[in-house]
């Protein structure tokens, strides 16, 4: 039998990567996971349960239980001590350092590249910004020799998947890499069309930080005759309520079945981030629910403008808001956005990445 391993940066604070990586994991229910290290708040999570779970020497360091940013100079080192001797394919879910695990010489190596590391890259600044101003000086140095290790590490991959045409061509941009796009999966399943009457108030769903953009959405509805509800929590929460005005309500994190009630219930969902992919405008979809988002990034392979949803080209305040109102004028049908969102669901997710693998292994049997 051909022996496999997962690969996967680690589980930390839980989203659409983690469920990729169980999901590959899934297609090879007899595989090995290797990972840097969990969350203590994770042990029991559904995307854990049952793995042959490996992790590196970082879960063994203080404050490893609950936090990984410290750790990101050790992220090289660690993914390069796991022992993955023996395996014939390898498949590495990376946002971070998975891609650059040493493979044996005649295994097969396929990332699937959820993005290349932004810290190192395109968000450098924003990250550096966010530091003391000798820890960022430190951390400079730090990101010079992780794009060189990032780069060299790129190379031991034989195949790039992207989740998203954007991230196909950074890969391309960074790494000199083709890539195939094939999306995450949507647990259409679980997010599936409601029979609820729609309310007079939209949403906004996700970890609150910055470039997530949120604050763009309070801005745009404090001269808005419209209510905004705010699911979801992180460092920029108490920031963000003391600039909101009275119609906007904070929820806080909340669960799956209380996040799919509200997509069924608002008018939409606005997203104003530039994501990589974007995991959310597809549950929303789901349900029925049309989506207002900032249009660049891997939104552009999931919202079809004026099908779907409204895309406004600038991530701004007033384009924000000029696309609610554009959105006051017109209807959507759910049936419509139901078909978009099935056609990523985990089903299509399993047959493009069986028939991605095989056909890499097909070549790999005839060299």
């Amino acid at each position: 039998m051909m022996r496999v391993a997962v690969v996967h940066d680690y589980f930390a604070n839980l989203g659409g990567s983690d469920t990729v990586a169980r999901a590959l994991y899934d297609l090879f229910p007899y595989a090995d996971l290797y990972t840097l290290l969990v969350y203590a708040r994770n042990r029991d999570a559904e995307v854990l349960r049952g793995l042959k779970l490996h992790t590196s020497f970082l879960q063994r360091l203080p404050f490893a239980n609950r936090t990984h940013q410290l750790f990101l100079p050790l992220m090289p080192l660690a993914v390069e001590t796991f022992d993955l001797r023996g395996y014939d394919l390898i498949l590495s879910s990376s946002h971070t350092v998975a891609h650059g695990i040493i493979p044996p010489p005649n295994a097969r190596h396929i990332c699937y590249c959820h993005t290349p590391m932004r810290y190192a890259w395109d968000m450098e600044q924003q990250y550096l910004a966010e530091l003391p101003a000798l820890t960022r000086l430190l951390m400079r140095a730090v990101m010079h020799r992780l794009r060189t290790w990032d780069v060299t590490a790129a190379a031991r991959v034989d195949d790039f998947i992207a989740n998203s045409n954007f991230v196909a061509r950074r890969i391309q941009k960074y790494y000199r890499r083709a890539a195939t796009v094939i999306p995450p999966p949507v647990d259409t399943n679980f997010y599936a069309l409601q029979n609820q009457a729609r309310q007079e108030y939209y949403l906004v769903a996700g970890r609150l930080t910055g470039y997530k953009r949120i604050d763009l959405a309070i801005e745009a509805f404090r001269t808005l005759d419209q209510k905004l509800v705010v699911i979801g929590e992180g460092p920029e929460r108490k920031r963000l309520e003391r600039r909101a005005s009275a119609n906007v309500t904070f929820l806080g994190a909340s669960s799956r079945e209380i996040l799919r009630e509200q997509f069924a219930q608002c008018r939409a969902l606005i997203f104003p981030g530039l994501e990589d992919f974007g995991i959310v405008p597809l549950e929303a979809q789901a349900t029925g629910c049309p989506v207002i988002a900032y249009g660049a990034g891997g939104v552009l392979d999931t919202v079809r403008d004026g099908e779907t949803g409204v895309l406004f080209g600038e991530q701004s305040v007033d384009a924000l808001r000029a696309a609610v109102i554009k959105f006051e004028t017109m209807s959507f049908d759910a049936h419509r956005l139901r078909a978009q969102a099935e056609g990523f669901s985990r089903q299509q997710f399993d047959a493009r990445i069986n028939r991605f693998i095989q056909a890499k292994l097909t070549i790999r049997n005839h060299d």
